[in-house]
């Protein structure tokens, strides 16, 4: 959660005769992060709280948060290292690169890789040459576990506070991962995750053949629900500018929070439209309206 959206959530903070304060249990502090862009798909700076309008399963909501700010990320960056990628493996890393030296100070990442194995850095650093290294050190295999690789992200950014991101890339459908998408869905609404996807259609030799890959269907619905965004690449020259492209959206984000009004337990439909012509947000699309839970410990 964004500080500023923490700062929101002492505001409705019950003091305890000179105690730490503790938390109404009946107070939900919903918290969305939105993506603006025109209609030729430029981003959108310089907004006011007035030109948006966030929806709870179709009712307007008032903000009680806003904030135009950037606000620091973590991200768990998760790359497609199979045997189909074997010819773009260098393009691929190059990219990379370019996204996390693109990071902010006050940004923190792990880098990853996954094919019939996952590796994923030990903890979270803000140093790019150290990440530069990192990326450039990953290894190859066989088979595809995207979703094992998305839950592995997941346990990463697990406690973490802030923005909690993935940026995932691959180029395949997963072949053998032991969890699937749905868990890996509500995992990451639950958690308040961001799903960043790039998919690659890519031609490779797989021995016999010329075999052409596509990426995984579930990705798109990912990155839909969770307020990321979803690129599919045609070719391998296009990956250095989308991971850029990434990098200038996550940094170009919007901060919107409301009250929720029913802590039912369930998940609500989150809806955000802009009240200008031609404009688009893009903001994850569901929550689970369940009330907070009081710090433990002091």
């Amino acid at each position: 959660m964004a500080a500023t959206v923490f700062a929101a959530l002492l505001a409705l903070c019950v003091p305890t005769s000179g105690q730490q304060p503790t938390f109404r249990s009946s107070t939900q502090i919903v918290s969305l992060f939105a993506t603006v862009t025109d209609g030729q798909n430029r981003l959108v700076p310089d907004l006011t709280q007035d030109d948006f309008q966030v929806l709870d399963n179709d009712k307007p909501q008032q903000l009680v948060v806003f904030e135009s700010q950037n606000q620091p990320i973590t991200v768990v960056v998760l790359l497609d290292t199979s045997a189909s990628m074997t010819g773009s493996i260098k393009l691929l890393k190059q990219a990379a690169e370019e996204f996390v030296m693109r990071l902010l100070p006050e940004d923190r990442a792990a880098v990853g890789a996954f094919n019939d194995k996952i590796e994923l850095s030990a903890q979270f650093s803000n140093d790019r040459d150290q990440l530069v290294t990192e990326i450039r050190d990953l290894d190859f295999g066989n088979g595809t576990r995207l979703y094992d690789a998305m839950a592995e992200g997941l346990n990463q950014l697990q406690g973490v506070q802030g923005r909690k991101v993935i940026l995932v890339f691959t180029d395949g459908d997963d072949t053998s991962s032991r969890v699937g998408r749905g868990t890996v869905m509500d995992r990451a609404r639950a958690e308040e995750v961001m799903i960043y996807a790039i998919g690659l259609q890519s031609e490779y030799f797989d021995g016999a053949r010329m075999v052409r890959s596509k990426p995984d269907s579930g990705l798109r619905r990912l990155a839909d629900e969770t307020g990321g965004g979803y690129f599919e690449l045609k070719q391998t020259a296009d990956l250095g500018p989308t991971f850029t492209r990434v990098a200038q959206e996550l940094h170009s984000q919007y901060v919107l929070g409301f009250e929720a009004q029913s802590l039912d337990g369930k998940v609500h439909k989150l809806t955000v439209k802009m009240k200008q012509a031609g404009m688009t947000a893009r903001a994850r699309r569901s929550y689970v309206a369940s009330a907070a839970q009081p710090p433990s410990g002091r």
